[in-house]
């Protein structure tokens, strides 16, 4: 038992040093002397203990902690809170990708085509389907160049606060093969 004499050495000269300067000192009190005193007392018994502690093996772990999602952060973002919101940001996305196919000014009142597509846009801001809902079967090059368009604008603006987001866009389409979206339209003469 030499480290617990030793130690007990320690702790009463520790002891002693305080208390020749406590006597002398005012700013230390009673009670912090006494928590000291206990506490010392506390690592004296812990120092003379016969357990040994052992630390235990280390566990092998084949898969890490934390796993982080290799997710590419979108280069677009909307903010909107609604499917109405999102269409207004989705239709401003297409008319960028298209400036030179938007028709200026008010369309003529008979239009070549009219399609009616509904969306569906992953959170990060990919197509996930499109369905038509009417299908513009007089003009079937204007339903592939709609398609053509569509995946042409991806990635769509990443609905961030939606998740994933479903809405519909009628598309307005002149026989020149510029069109305006009816989200965004300046109306028919």
């Amino acid at each position: 038992m030499p480290s617990c004499i030793t130690t007990n050495q320690r702790l009463e000269k520790t002891i002693s040093s305080f208390t020749n300067k406590a006597v002398g000192v005012s700013h230390l009190t009673v009670s912090a002397f006494k928590c000291l005193v206990i506490g010392l007392g506390i690592c004296w018994v812990a120092g003379c203990s016969n357990t040994k502690v052992t630390s235990a093996p280390a566990a092998v772990s084949t898969a890490p902690l934390f796993v982080a999602e290799d997710k590419p952060i979108p280069a677009i973002v909307s903010l909107a809170r609604s499917p109405k919101e999102y269409r207004q940001d989705a239709a401003k996305h297409i008319y960028i990708c298209n400036q030179h196919r938007i028709h200026k000014g008010k369309l003529p009142p008979l239009l070549y085509a009219i399609g009616v597509v509904t969306f569906e846009v992953r959170e990060d801001g990919k197509i996930q389907s499109f369905d038509w809902m009417r299908k513009p079967k007089q003009a079937p090059e204007v339903i592939q160049e709609i398609e053509r368009t569509i995946k042409a604008a991806e990635p769509f603006p990443a609905p961030i606060h939606l998740g994933r987001v479903r809405y519909t866009e009628t598309w307005l389409w002149h026989k020149s093969g510029k069109f305006q979206l009816d989200t965004l339209t300046e109306g028919q003469i």
